[in-house]
């Protein structure tokens, strides 16, 4: 496990939760655009737990997909689809290449943001029972 690459991948989740929070301030949210950065951040934190666990990760929008694979090493992943964070997977083609574009009402924008929320939460917590620390994780354009 690479502490230093498991932090990147969070500040990368946390840059998609700011992005989406901070559009939802704006007078005309865009909300498939916001909805896409929760399924990415959701998609991300997930993938930190696996790789701060060793896994391998494949290259995936698939947030059950993603799931499954955490609940390999904890059962409690399967927690998740009880706050359905497996619904945000629509959000990550279905909406923006699909044949019919859809656009999220305000209400599902803000469902798929507290979605995101209690994933980041649930994950951050798994992760600090196995003993990594997110403190000063954010890297603010490191290389490395």
């Amino acid at each position: 496990m690479n502490e230093k690459t498991v932090k990147k991948w969070i500040v990368k989740a946390e840059n998609d939760l700011k992005i989406g929070k901070d559009e939802m301030l704006t007078d005309r949210p865009v909300t498939d655009a916001v909805c896409f950065h929760m399924q990415q951040c959701v998609e991300k934190y997930l993938k930190a737990f696996l790789i701060f666990n060793g896994k391998e990760i494949r290259k995936t929008h698939d947030i059950a997909e993603l799931i499954e694979a955490c609940s390999e090493i904890d059962l409690d992943f399967k927690k998740l689809y009880d706050m359905d964070a497996d619904k945000l997977t629509d959000y990550a083609v279905e909406i923006r290449y699909g044949n019919e574009f859809y656009f999220p009402t305000i209400d599902e924008t803000r469902d798929a943001i507290e979605i995101a929320e209690k994933t980041k939460s649930f994950v951050l917590s798994k992760l600090g029972m196995r003993g990594f620390s997110n403190q000063n994780s954010y890297l603010g354009g490191e290389d490395g």
